[in-house]
């Protein structure tokens, strides 16, 4: 199925926690905003469980806001569907949350984690996302209004961590785009996510967090000759769209197989 002529630009990035987002795909979605796309990030959960300090209430504020910081970067609005964290299951009571959020925001394009990857938390989360583009427009799915020009939308899902599956196998994407332009505020946008950097250094040992976000992207970006990249495969199981929203909208910054 082929758009010529796409009324509604709306994106919607749902992920498992905050700042998952800002890792995988923000410098696309920076992109996007640029050319005139309304972006709404949504994480499952408020990551309740980061932090070695604070309880599951507190930290879940602190982390709402610095979502909802980040997200303001780019003009975008935060959602969060407030599953807890490692307890994101691919169940009705979630499916249905999402399914009405997604009906009211009504994105033409959606991204997502990777099917597989390296926690739970991200695939079960990528199974909603699948479910939810494919049912929000469906009149009897849920309640609500049905925004004109709602549609199954374009599906991407982000690279796995590191790009590789849990068994160490390298995952391709089909889609790159050269994201040199907003790595400023992709990792502005990463710096305000600051309780979730002193949780990596605490229970994962982890301190660099802004420098492996930019490894990683150099490492997709010297795979089409540019500085930095995001890697996404595309969903083109029926009826989604079969054409390359991202390659028609920002051009010669994606390089799509």
């Amino acid at each position: 199925m082929k758009i010529k002529n796409l009324k509604r630009k709306v994106a919607m990035c749902l992920m498992a926690h905050p700042d998952d987002c800002e890792i995988l795909a923000y410098g696309t979605l920076a992109l996007l905003a640029k050319k005139g796309w309304k972006i709404h990030i949504v994480s499952m959960s408020p990551g309740d469980c980061g932090s070695m300090e604070q309880g599951p209430i507190e930290i879940a504020a602190t982390r709402r806001a610095e979502n909802v910081k980040a997200a303001k970067m780019i003009g975008a609005t935060y959602h969060c569907a407030e599953s807890r964290y490692l307890h994101i299951f691919f169940e009705a009571n979630a499916v249905d949350r999402v399914l009405s959020l997604t009906r009211s925001i009504a994105p033409t394009l959606m991204f997502t984690h990777s099917l597989v990857d390296y926690t739970m938390d991200h695939e079960e989360t990528a199974k909603i996302a699948r479910r939810v583009s494919f049912g929000y427009s469906i009149p009897n799915t849920c309640t609500g209004p049905i925004a004109k020009g709602s549609m199954v939308p374009w599906l991407y899902y982000a690279d796995p961590l590191e790009g590789v599956d849990p068994y160490g196998n390298p995952i391709a994407p089909t889609t790159y785009v050269n994201t040199g332009s907003t790595m400023t505020v992709k990792a502005n946008a990463l710096k305000a996510h600051a309780s979730q950097r002193d949780w990596l250094q605490k229970h994962h040992g982890m301190d660099q967090y802004i420098t492996s976000m930019k490894h990683w992207s150099s490492i997709r970006g010297k795979e089409i000759g540019t500085r930095y990249a995001e890697g996404f495969r595309q969903h083109k199981g029926h009826p989604y769209p079969q054409d390359c929203i991202l390659q028609r909208e920002l051009g010669d910054l994606v390089v799509h197989s």
